[in-house]
């Protein structure tokens, strides 16, 4: 059985990340693991004498938010195998070496934190993560939580073999949720002499192709996935304002990262890193590497 990863750091949007990674864990019938950082020192054995008293409130702190995050996770769902662990260093090292050590399918941050030493802040922790993990990360930076029944995934076209595309048909299919598989274009790229880009180009004979393409890319997927609804949505313009706009309507947007995972190009400090301040919805980005 695999497990979810949950960094927990006491604030709300850490809560909500552990509620969200329970039901995914429900979903997936796999262990849930919570994960709460502290500051090294304070496991320190020659802690300086007036340090201590401290070291021991920031010790129960960190224990209870731990305890309420495991508390939350099985009230959420029910049945799981959820446990909680504390441990010294900073918060994206922690995940990061949980997720490598193997047996993990997923990390689930939140988008803000308290911005302690165990805060998962946007800027740090959660980049951090996104830019290194060897799993999917998902991160939240919404509260709310509605249920449209739709996942959004930003694909290449044709997108054979995409790990992104991959996790999101399998969202999908254990969510019951329909698939809206967005391609955006900015330009016709090299279909022009020698290869160049044509001054004149027809935008909508360029978008019919890119959807010929991108249909005929999703064969398999389609085959594999009969229970998945599919809808294809191919769109010029920028990719981070188009994801972004799709995500407002969606239960989950995939990205991949470094280009086979997604758009031509992608890496963190582009598309995922402005979908990571902007998506309206749940984010996940799927390393390039990732099998599955």
């Amino acid at each position: 059985m695999t497990a979810i990863i949950v960094g927990a750091d006491g604030s709300r949007h850490s809560l909500r990340a552990v509620e969200w990674a329970a039901e995914e864990a429900a979903l997936r019938t796999a262990h849930l693991r919570i994960v709460h950082a502290v500051a090294p020192w304070l496991y320190d054995r020659n802690v300086d004498p007036r340090l201590v008293s401290v070291r021991e409130w920031l010790l129960a702190g960190g224990q209870e938010a731990l305890d309420t995050a495991v508390d939350v996770a099985r009230a959420r769902a029910p049945g799981i195998d959820a446990a909680g662990e504390m441990v010294p260093g900073g918060a994206a090292k922690a995940l990061l070496e949980r997720a490598a050590s193997g047996g993990a399918s997923l990390i689930v941050l939140g988008g803000h934190g308290v911005g302690t030493v165990a805060g998962l802040l946007l800027g740090s922790t959660a980049l951090q993560v996104v830019a290194h993990t060897p799993v999917p990360v998902v991160v939240l930076r919404h509260l709310e939580s509605m249920r449209r029944r739709e996942i959004v995934v930003g694909v290449d076209a044709p997108p054979i073999g995409e790990p992104a595309l991959a996790f999101a048909f399998e969202e999908a299919a254990a969510r019951g949720a329909r698939l809206r598989v967005v391609h955006v274009w900015s330009d016709p790229g090299g279909t022009g002499l020698g290869g160049t880009t044509p001054l004149v180009y027809d935008p909508e004979v360029v978008a019919e192709e890119h959807t010929r393409r991108l249909d005929d890319g999703l064969a398999t997927w389609r085959e594999k996935y009969p229970g998945v609804e599919v809808v294809i949505d191919v769109v010029h313009g920028r990719p981070v304002r188009i994801l972004a706009g799709a995500s407002a309507r969606a239960d989950l947007l995939v990205v991949g990262t470094r280009g086979r995972g997604g758009f031509a190009g992608l890496v963190l400090g582009s598309v995922s890193h402005g979908l990571l301040h902007h998506a309206h919805c749940p984010l996940a980005v799927v390393p390039s590497g990732h099998s599955g």
